[in-house]
């Protein structure tokens, strides 16, 4: 059913993004968005406890920084954040036809990984919509879905982000998606997750190393992981 839902939504998707981008309009583009997603998510039996959203002004521009154990969790959080979130993806999703130029259209931010340059030039681009559009982003600092349940390092980047856009940090802990959808898996199973959004951590603007930064917002989404997700501390930063 969910497979369906997420068809049908695309389907009808294509003429309002016809219609968004000759009106030049972002925010129907987003409601319809997150209403396909809800619908997608009910279809699926995935049921949320959500947590901490009055820390969140949705008038302010944050870079929520979630732990990441599944396919699901960006949709998820995509839905759940209370105002609209771009994100930074690898640059061949954005080739993907009509989805592709939405996500362009939607300032979402694209990269090349193969290069350190080319991550910053994205960073750099997304600070400059935060400062200059009050967008929000959400970052995944791990870098890539877990491969067994356990945290791993984060990386740096999306903490150079929060600091080149003076905008807080918002710890994100996720708990169950895992279960629902490990790596790998093609299909969704019905089930309980929940998610806690953190107070938010304001990020010094400059330029030197954000390793305070990183530890304290570790802390904070390793706090709020439900008893029975596994976890290990890992290193406090990464590449």
């Amino acid at each position: 059913m969910a497979g369906l839902a997420a068809v049908m939504s695309l389907l009808i998707v294509i003429p309002i993004l016809l219609v968004c981008f000759l009106l030049r309009m972002r925010r129907p583009l987003f409601a319809f968005a997150k209403a396909a997603l809800s619908l997608i998510r009910a279809l699926a039996g995935i049921r949320a406890d959500i947590s901490g959203l009055e820390n969140i002004d949705r008038k302010k521009a944050y870079v929520f920084m979630s732990n990441h154990l599944s396919f699901i969790d960006g949709p998820l959080l995509f839905l759940i954040i209370p105002q609209p979130v771009r994100v930074i993806l690898k640059k061949q999703v954005f080739r993907l036809p009509i989805l592709g130029q939405g996500m362009r259209f939607a300032d979402f931010v694209p990269v090349n990984r193969k290069g350190a340059r080319q991550g910053w030039k994205a960073v750099d681009l997304a600070a400059s919509l935060m400062r200059t559009k009050k967008h929000s982003f959400l970052i995944f600092p791990e870098g890539t879905r877990s491969r067994d349940g356990r945290m791993q390092p984060f990386k740096k980047g999306g903490f150079f982000l929060a600091r080149a856009a003076g905008a807080p940090v918002v710890p994100v802990s996720i708990s169950g998606t895992f279960a629902l959808m490990p790596r790998g898996s093609l299909f969704i199973r019905p089930g309980r997750v929940r998610v806690r959004f953190h107070p938010p951590l304001e990020a010094a603007a400059n330029n030197g190393d954000p390793a305070e930064l990183i530890v304290r917002t570790r802390e904070a989404v390793v706090s709020g992981l439900a008893e029975e997700e596994p976890w290990t501390s890992g290193n406090t930063s990464g590449n």
